[in-house]
């Protein structure tokens, strides 16, 4: 069923943001600490069986100088640089395999896909730790890991090493570093939306049903996880609501959009439980550079699935013919 408002109100939609002071501040010196540490790309080929599609094995330092995970993808046969996806994974996924990422090189792209740290442990295989959380790949309970200080939530470390995953990518002689594009669904779509707003010169950002947009009113309408894991710990943590919501607020994707100049494409489904479809538009609505949204009317979290990879090949095109 609908279980949100009706599109023509949706299209209208953009609620007050709840902004921390500091938050640019916040963001600065996270980002500058972690650069503190050497960034360390390290590509390595790997043997796939795949003959048409070279295959690396990437390691690179995240928040903190943690080893983050990824792989990197190209055309075989290319001697030049070009245009790279950056890719983002949805909550407990993890970079799977080398064959689960073909469309880009296929499509004549290369692609770098960021394994998430401490997660994995889901629908998709992963395998970088997180030192913080003291934990290999596992299912769930990030919403909340660190939720009472900004400085400790999880989503700091994950939203840098997704800028760290740019800059890792840009480091390659095979990418042009004036054609990378960031992309993700889900959490996927909020480390995009995120990183596309942290991150100058990117050439574009496919943001689809993101997580971590208009997180107040997401707590208020879905029991649906992840979301779900909010309610929970502050059904039992009821004093500390307050506290909770001003850590959020620093990830919260409605300042990341209000700041963010990239242009983007978002999707949205109208039956979403996951990511209602008044917190996707409240991000779009708020989105300050160049942007369209594609609508799923009868589908839920999945969005447009296959249909929504045809409209990014399809927007790549354009990209490239400008």
């Amino acid at each position: 069923m609908f279980i949100d408002m009706p599109l023509d109100q949706l299209r209208e939609y953009r609620p007050e943001r709840r902004e921390p002071a500091g938050f640019d501040a916040f963001w600065e010196k996270t980002l500058a600490e972690a650069r503190e540490h050497d960034l360390g790309a390290v590509f390595t080929e790997v043997d796939t069986g795949l003959t048409l599609v070279r295959c690396f094995d990437v390691r690179f330092a995240g928040f903190g100088g943690h080893e983050i995970k990824g792989w990197f993808l190209v055309p075989a046969a290319v001697d030049g640089p070009l245009p790279c996806v950056v890719q983002y994974i949805g909550y407990n996924g993890g970079r799977g395999r080398p064959h689960d990422w073909l469309t880009w090189p296929a499509a004549g792209w290369a692609v770098f896909v960021m394994d998430s740290r401490g997660q994995g442990g889901g629908w998709s295989a992963g395998d970088t730790a997180d030192p913080v959380g003291g934990t290999g790949p596992q299912v769930g309970g990030k919403l909340t890991q660190g939720v009472l200080d900004p400085h400790d939530y999880y989503y700091r470390r994950l939203y840098t090493d997704g800028v760290r995953a740019v800059e890792a990518a840009r480091t390659h002689p095979l990418v042009d570093a004036s054609r990378v594009v960031v992309s993700g669904g889900s959490q996927g779509g909020a480390i995009a939306q995120a990183v596309s707003a942290l991150v100058p010169g990117l050439l574009f950002a496919f943001i689809d049903v993101p997580f971590m947009s208009h997180l107040r009113r997401a707590a208020e309408i879905t029991d649906e996880d992840p979301y779900g894991e909010l309610g929970r710990f502050l059904k039992t943590h009821r004093h500390r609501v307050d506290q909770v919501f001003d850590t959020l607020d620093h990830f919260d994707g409605l300042n990341f959009a209000a700041r963010n100049t990239t242009p983007a494409l978002f999707s949205v489904g109208l039956r979403d439980g996951v990511t209602p479809a008044s917190t996707v538009f409240a991000a779009y609505n708020h989105h300050a550079g160049p942007k369209d949204i594609k609508v799923w009317a009868f589908n839920g979290h999945e969005g447009g699935a296959s249909d929504q990879v045809a409209e990014h090949l399809r927007t790549a095109g354009k990209l490239l013919a400008r």
